[in-house]
């Protein structure tokens, strides 16, 4: 039998801690009437949920008493839930529960259907953020730099520990903000280069007038402002690694320089005529199609060749969902170092709102918008908002509507399902105890894409 999650009730009132004891039969409760007593059952039987009146003794009308329990017993587990239940809804109240990382907040009375759900909810994020922390343990296995643990990316970083001792150019593939400049970092680092130079240049952030200086060099008064000379990226990486980030930006006159570069392994600055032997591996990568380019006539097909000895193509992240809840844990804790703050992770609400969000802008997405929120927000929990996200379908209000109700409930469950097995159907299927083509008609009713 499995055995019942724990829940401490922090209630002052003996008749309404029984009515929870009757309600919630599906938690093992320990309850308790103050702020002492909870943090010394705490203490001596950890609960992964707390539920807390706001109202305790010797403010049993105020909220000092229980805010300052709330602060105590996420000093002693930070990684606790704790839902407030007050008597007293005053949006200052809700707002100073919140800042001190309360994950919700109901008023008093609570519908016991609500107060359920929240529970199971909070007990649930808790286990999805457990198992969250445990796999960024497993990153290490992963490449430098680089937060996964989709098989896929998996996959392509057991191919980088392969190609990066072989002497031969890489050409990554993939959409914007899949993390291609990290891969480019390991191939360096994990090659026998590491000790050399690493160089990188972005083809579609230089002016086309000023990428060829930028990429050969040139010779004082080679043009009009060339008062010194000046070595190129290519020189400069010599004994390392050039990066070329989006070649496919590159213009067709200077892809005919690089490609006379790559089959003779020499150079000539800008305004020179001393040819210069450079030896340096090349990686690049795009986001664009080059084999289309090609057929349009803007891409020289024999440098294509010359770049891509090996390629690999990187996943977007709407095709790693077990990724999304890795990265948000590893921003937050990294952006609380940087700047000094303690948020703790994620409201309901932006739960939701990440788990339903398509991620454009994949990994730098995520990147940017826990950046922002963790020097933004005024709460230990980041909500929607905080994250500039839009707060997920049928997720901003409650309904009785009995058909919403469920309809939400099974979305929400499949969501889970499909992100703890990391978009693998046939595995969520199994989870939730259903035969894939149910599942399969369930998402696509729900709208749920993998």
């Amino acid at each position: 039998m499995t055995a019942r999650p724990r829940l401490l009730v922090v209630e002052d009132d003996p008749g309404l801690q029984s009515q929870l004891r009757w309600a919630l039969g599906d938690w093992d409760i320990d309850a308790v009437g103050g702020r002492e007593a909870a943090l010394a059952r705490f203490r001596e039987r950890p609960a992964p949920v707390v539920l807390l009146d706001l109202g305790l003794p010797p403010d049993p009308d105020g909220a000092s008493e229980g805010l300052r329990c709330l602060r105590h017993l996420l000093a002693i587990d930070p990684a606790a839930r704790v839902v407030v239940a007050s008597g007293n809804p005053d949006r200052a109240n809700a707002a100073a529960a919140a800042a001190a990382g309360a994950w919700d907040f109901l008023a008093k009375p609570v519908d016991p259907d609500t107060l359920a759900r929240t529970l199971a909810r909070a007990l649930e994020m808790r286990g999805l953020e457990a198992e969250a922390r445990a796999r960024l343990a497993a990153v290490p296995a992963a490449l430098p730099g680089l937060v996964t643990g989709d098989p896929g990316m998996l996959a392509v970083c057991r191919d980088v520990e392969k190609v990066a001792p072989a002497m031969v150019n890489v050409l990554l593939l993939g959409e914007s903000g899949t993390g291609k400049d990290v891969v480019a970092r390991a191939l360096h680092a994990l090659g026998p280069r590491a000790g050399g130079p690493y160089v990188a240049i972005n083809c579609a952030a230089i002016p086309e007038n000023l990428l060829e200086s930028e990429l050969f060099g040139h010779e004082k008064g080679a043009f009009t402002g060339a008062i010194r000379q000046s070595v190129g990226r290519i020189e400069t990486a010599h004994g390392g690694t050039l990066f070329l980030d989006e070649i496919g930006d590159l213009p067709l006159a200077l892809q005919a320089k690089l490609l006379r570069f790559l089959q003779d392994r020499r150079i000539e600055r800008v305004g020179g005529r001393r040819e210069i032997t450079v030896d340096v591996r090349i990686v690049a990568a795009t986001n664009r199609d080059l084999q289309a380019m090609i057929r349009e006539g803007r891409f020289r097909e024999d440098l294509l060749f010359r770049l891509d000895e090996v390629s690999l193509r990187l996943p977007p992240l709407r095709d790693r969902p077990g990724d999304v809840v890795l990265l948000v844990e590893h921003f937050v804790a990294a952006y609380n170092r940087d700047h000094g703050r303690s948020i703790r992770g994620l409201a309901p609400d932006a739960v939701d709102a990440v788990l339903a969000h398509a991620w454009p802008g994949n990994v730098r997405e995520v990147e940017n918008r826990v950046k922002r929120a963790v020097i933004m927000a005024d709460a230990r929990l980041l909500g929607a908002a905080d994250l500039g996200l839009e707060p997920a379908p049928g997720a901003a209000a409650e309904s009785y509507d009995l058909r919403a109700a469920r309809a939400r409930a099974e979305g929400a469950a499949i969501r889970r399902a499909l992100l703890r097995e990391q978009g693998n159907v046939s595995r969520a299927a199994r989870l939730l105890g259903v035969s894939r083509p149910t599942l399969y008609e369930s998402m696509k009713q729900l709208g749920i894409t993998v």
